[in-house]
C-alpha cells in the first residue's frame, strides 16, 4: 500500500510529465512553416501543393512540364487554404526562417525564359493572379475569399508596397499563396536602363526573400511590357515570366459587372486571370471576385498556383 507521501510524489511526477509532452507539442510547425521553408532556402521556391476548389473535392493529377500548370495534389499533412484547420498552420508559417545569405538561384532552360501566357487547355483548371498589393485595405479580404473556397493565387507584388507590408507579405505566404515580383516601382521597363532594371527586380526579389524566406520564382513586367533586360535579369535571378489570357481590365474600374461578366465570358480551360489588389481602388475588384469565383467553381473550373 502507498503512502500519502508515494501518491503525491507520483502525481507530481505524472504533472511534470504532461507539462513536458505540452512544451514539445507547442513546438511543433505546421508544414508551411520553418523547418520546411529552411531547408527551400538558398533554392527557387518549389511548387506548391494546390488545393482544388471545384466540384468532387478530388485534385487533378499533377504535371511534371512546369509550364503546363496542372495543379499538385496537396500534401495531406498540410490543410485546405480553406479548411478550418489552416488558420492554425498558417500560424508557424515559412516567412518565420531566417533567410540564406548568398540564395542560389534556380538556373532557367531558353523555353522556360520565356513569358507564360496560358496552362495546359487540356485540363480545366484557371490560374488566378492578384497584382499590385500589398494593400491593407484589399489584400486581407481578397485573403479572406480565397481561404473561403479553398484556392491558392499567384500574388504579384510591387516591392515598395512589400516594404511597408510586410506582415501582409507573410499573411500571403502563410495561406499557401506564391509570392511573385512584380518589380520595386511599377515603372515601363521597356524605358529603363539595364541597369535600373537590374535593380527594380534584384530589390524586390531580396526583399520578398528575406521577408518569406522563399525566393519568388515567377515574374510579371508591369503592362506585361518585358524588355529584353528584364528577361536575362529574370532569368539570372531564376524567375520565370508569367504574363495572362483573360484581362477584364479591374485597374480601369469599370464596373462589378463588367469585370464579372468579362472573366465569365473569356474563361477557358488553361486561362490564367489578370486581377488586382493594390494600384488603387479596388473595391469593384473585391465585389467581382465574390460574384465570379462560386459561378466558375459550379461549372466544374479548378484553381492553381502555377507549379515551378
Amino acid at each position: 500500500m502507498l503512502s500519502d507521501r508515494q501518491i503525491t510524489s507520483r502525481r507530481l511526477l505524472l504533472v511534470a510529465a504532461g507539462m513536458s509532452l505540452l512544451g514539445a507539442a507547442a513546438g511543433c510547425r505546421s508544414p508551411w512553416s520553418g523547418g520546411e521553408a529552411a531547408a527551400e532556402v538558398g533554392v527557387a521556391e518549389s511548387a506548391l501543393p494546390v488545393e482544388p476548389a471545384g466540384p468532387g473535392g478530388d485534385a487533378p493529377a499533377a504535371s511534371s512540364a512546369a509550364a503546363t500548370g496542372a495543379p499538385s495534389a496537396a500534401p495531406s499533412s498540410a490543410p485546405p487554404s480553406g479548411s478550418p484547420g489552416a488558420a492554425s498552420a498558417g500560424a508557424a508559417s515559412p516567412s518565420a526562417a531566417a533567410p540564406s545569405a548568398v540564395p542560389v538561384h534556380k538556373v532557367l532552360t531558353e523555353a522556360e525564359s520565356k513569358p507564360v501566357y496560358e496552362l495546359d487547355a487540356a485540363r480545366r483548371v484557371v490560374a488566378l493572379t492578384i497584382d499590385d498589393g500589398p494593400d491593407p485595405r484589399y489584400t486581407p479580404t481578397v485573403l479572406a475569399l480565397l481561404q473561403q473556397h479553398g484556392i491558392r493565387a499567384t500574388f504579384f507584388l510591387i516591392g515598395e508596397n512589400a516594404v511597408e507590408h510586410p506582415e501582409l507579405v507573410r499573411e500571403i505566404a502563410d495561406h499557401g499563396h506564391h509570392i511573385a515580383n512584380h518589380t520595386w516601382t511599377h515603372p515601363d521597363l521597356r524605358s529603363l536602363s539595364d541597369t535600373k532594371v537590374r535593380d527594380e527586380l534584384v530589390r524586390t526579389s531580396d526583399l520578398l526573400h528575406r521577408t518569406t524566406g522563399r525566393l519568388p520564382a515567377w515574374f510579371r513586367a508591369p503592362g506585361g511590357d518585358w524588355s529584353p533586360a528584364s528577361l536575362k535579369v529574370a532569368a539570372d535571378l531564376g524567375m520565370r515570366n508569367m504574363a495572362w489570357s483573360v484581362d477584364p481590365r479591374d485597374w480601369a474600374r469599370p464596373g462589378t459587372s463588367a469585370i464579372t461578366d468579362r472573366i465569365l465570358k473569356d474563361v477557358r480551360p488553361g486561362s490564367i486571370v489578370l486581377n488586382h489588389d493594390g494600384g488603387g481602388d479596388r473595391s469593384q475588384t473585391v465585389a467581382a471576385l465574390k460574384a465570379y469565383l462560386p459561378v466558375l467553381i459550379d461549372s466544374g473550373y479548378f484553381f492553381t498556383a502555377p507549379p515551378n
